[in-house]
């Protein structure tokens, strides 16, 4: 199986109609197609009583109030795989999901590769049917959180992730189950999210009870200190300065650190909040290219050795 041709040949349908739209405005996108999306089966969201729908900001499709996840594979071109697989976690707040930006994108890069992606449209908690109302509520004036340099700054109180935790297992199990149809070493599946995707990353990496994670990659996610668990994997963590998620914090890379796991860090000089695959004239931009080369260093782009 080829990765999704359709899903990209959607997404530079929506890019190149919202070329002229790149002012951060809202506005409504038809539903795609998404025809290689696999449902997942976990259930649906309590106290949901829109469907889900899409919208087009920043020139990116994006999808929100999810109720039925699912898993999208994007698989190398045959005769190019080498048998590592990541799970790809888009970003939004859990409340949105960026499709094209942080996942198809990422999905089709990764495939390119060599790699086996798959793209993880988990469930997202409640918005406003109304896509007036959800503008109205996207752009509401929120408290501007004080720059500091402390590990110890307050945090909001954690949301509730149990849907989001049980799509990810979902994710996994089926992959597993799935590895020799796709091609995949069940010992070199690894994970990614970007924003709250690495929320997820990381929480399923704090979390999870089945999932036996390779390696994961929190890409501009939370940067507060954690507790890591026994056997965690390699961290790969990217994030821009002039992210409003930094705020001078290197608390979870010290974490994982002082637990004497392997992990990399990529502090760029700019490419504020959201820039996936990167912007123009970002020093972000390259992150994707250090990835590939930590995974090979890493040895995770090669079967081991019987």
């Amino acid at each position: 199986m080829k990765f999704s041709k359709i899903a990209t040949f959607v997404g530079l349908l929506c890019f190149a109609a919202s070329a002229f739209a790149q002012d951060g405005t809202i506005y409504p996108l038809e539903t795609p197609s998404e025809p290689n999306a696999i449902l997942l089966n976990t259930g649906g969201v309590d106290d949901q009583p829109a469907s889900e729908t899409w919208f087009r900001q920043w020139g990116d499709p994006m999808a929100r109030n999810i109720t039925t996840a699912t898993l999208t594979p994007f698989l190398p071109e045959p005769g190019t795989a080498n048998g590592a697989a990541v799970i790809v976690a888009p970003g939004g707040g859990f409340r949105w999901l960026s499709m094209g930006n942080e996942g198809w994108e990422v999905a089709e890069a990764l495939a390119k590769q060599g790699i086996a992606a798959f793209v993880l449209k988990y469930r997202l908690h409640p918005t406003p049917e109304s896509l007036d109302d959800f503008s109205d509520w996207m752009n509401r004036p929120r408290p501007t959180t004080p720059a500091t340099s402390s590990d110890a700054a307050p945090r909001p109180a954690p949301m509730d992730l149990t849907n989001q935790l049980e799509d990810a297992e979902a994710a996994y199990a089926m992959i597993l189950d799935r590895a020799i149809e796709w091609g995949v070493d069940t010992d070199r599946i690894g994970m990614i999210g970007f924003s709250a995707g690495a929320g997820l990353t990381m929480h399923s990496t704090l979390n999870s009870k089945t999932m036996k994670l390779a390696f994961i990659g929190p890409i501009y996610g939370g940067m507060g200190p954690v507790e890591v668990p026994k056997g965690a994997p390699p961290m790969f963590n990217v994030i821009a300065s002039d992210d409003f998620l930094f705020r001078g914090q290197f608390g979870v890379i010290d974490s994982w650190f002082k637990a004497g796991i392997p992990v990399e860090f990529h502090l760029y000089q700019n490419g504020g909040h959201g820039f996936g695959l990167g912007n123009p004239n970002r020093t972000s931009n390259r992150w994707f290219d250090a990835f590939i080369h930590w995974l090979d260093v890493n040895q995770f782009l090669t079967a081991k050795a019987e």
